[in-house]
């Protein structure tokens, strides 16, 4: 099997595919070309990954369906190539972002907009117990009159406006916007002293200017791409884990959770209050992600799950592996009973402790077990992950050896 020449066989194995991705699918010329790359989502993956089985795959009038939505990007590139598409997400940011990329050039006078916002005196104050902490309190008025403009405009108006504010706002808090964990760090403490010094109140509005500007320009290089008006079906804020799909989809392409990297809406908490979640709403979305999730166990068909459970000495880390597949196993298995077509599932053999775990070659072995026809895996290089690197992992204390690979692996409906 082979599509030009970017395509190697890995050793003897006819169902393991080595492949870069971004090579495979020229006419997106970077990971982060147009609205691919407004919002730095913890874990998004792609555009070429999904291009790449809607490339190989879809035909014409199929519908495609991310369960595990992220950033959107399953739908962005489905309107490229003029497929409809369900997107679920847990964390409503999935929606801002969608709707924001996939916005219509809008004509717009920056500076104009800048004043309007500047001038406005609506106060917008999020319900978060903890504001002080991670906000300097002589910034809180600035940004609470930038929210309270923004949320007195109509939702579509709202979006040139949202994510730049978005990002605007985190670099002027406490927390560190060069890494998806919130937190304190070093660096943002010699930041926010940095800021003190300086104008700035003309610096958070130049740099919301340039947000707004860097936005304004993925816009029309996503219009190169010719996005297609199609259907679309959005759900955020849902529990993809206990939620059953009420129609049939033909090809499901998706990138769950892995492993340890499953707490999306702590990572983005911060903007979720800014755009108007208050702490109960936040701490529900949380319950639901799958370190907390109350899933339904399952039977798990694969050997390979269970030789490596046997090596999980610590009882917690045990209770995680087993919550985490059960989680996966049973959503796949019950949503996968409405895609007519295929599904392609990327995931990498993310680590507990210094064990690699392959959770491709478990997620296939059960499914195959259920009727599934296992095509093919392809396995594709990390070029580019985390925002800076260091060599001790922070949530293990271990020696930093991250992810080197990812893998996607694409099983036929068999009936």
């Amino acid at each position: 099997m082979k599509e030009g020449n970017q395509e190697l066989d890995i050793g003897n194995n006819p169902e393991r595919l080595e492949v870069s991705f971004r090579e495979l699918i020229p006419e997106i010329p970077r990971t982060t070309f147009g609205t691919f790359g407004i919002y730095g989502y913890p874990a998004k993956f792609i555009p070429q990954i999904v291009a790449y089985p809607i490339k190989k795959f879809a035909e014409n009038n199929d519908v495609v369906f991310d369960p595990f939505g992220g950033y959107g990007t399953t739908g962005l590139v489905s309107k490229v190539y003029g497929h409809d598409y369900v997107l679920w997400d847990l964390n409503p940011m999935m929606k801002l972002i969608h709707d924001t990329a996939v916005m219509k050039q809008p004509e717009t006078n920056i500076d104009s907009l800048l004043q309007e916002l500047k001038a406005s005196k609506i106060e917008f104050i999020p319900k978060w117990s903890r504001m002080d902490y991670w906000f300097p309190e002589e910034f809180v008025p600035m940004i609470s009159r930038a929210w309270g403009y923004v949320h007195s405009l109509d939702y579509h108006d709202s979006l040139l406006l949202k994510i730049p504010l978005v990002k605007t706002t985190r670099y002027f808090s406490w927390s560190d916007e060069k890494t998806h964990k919130l937190y304190k760090s070093k660096f943002a403490k010699r930041k926010i002293k940095e800021l003190r010094k300086k104008d700035w109140k003309s610096l958070f509005y130049n740099k919301l200017k340039g947000e707004i500007r860097k936005l304004l320009e993925g816009i029309k290089e996503y219009s190169t791409l010719k996005p297609q008006d199609v259907s679309y079906r959005i759900k955020s804020g849902i529990d993809t884990l206990n939620t059953d799909l009420d129609e049939e989809v033909d090809l499901l392409i998706t990138s769950p959770p892995y492993l340890q990297a499953q707490e999306y809406i702590r990572s983005t908490k911060l903007e979720l209050y800014w755009l108007g979640h208050t702490d109960k709403d936040i701490r529900a979305l949380g319950r639901k992600e799958i370190p907390y999730n109350e899933v339904k166990e399952v039977e798990i068909n694969s050997e390979t799950y269970y030789k490596y459970r046997e090596q999980i000495k610590e009882d917690h880390l045990r209770l995680l592996y087993d919550r985490y597949f059960h989680a996966m196993v049973g959503t796949f298995s019950r949503i996968g009973k409405k895609v007519r077509n295929r599904m392609c599932i990327f995931v990498g053999p993310a680590k507990i402790r210094t064990t690699e775990i392959p959770i491709d070659e478990i997620l296939v072995e059960h499914l195959t077990e259920e009727g599934w026809k296992h095509e093919m895996t392809y396995v594709d290089t990390i070029v580019s992950r985390v925002m800076f690197k260091s060599k001790v992992n922070p949530a293990s204390g271990l020696k930093d050896e991250r992810m080197r690979t990812e893998h996607l692996a694409v099983l036929k409906q068999v009936r």
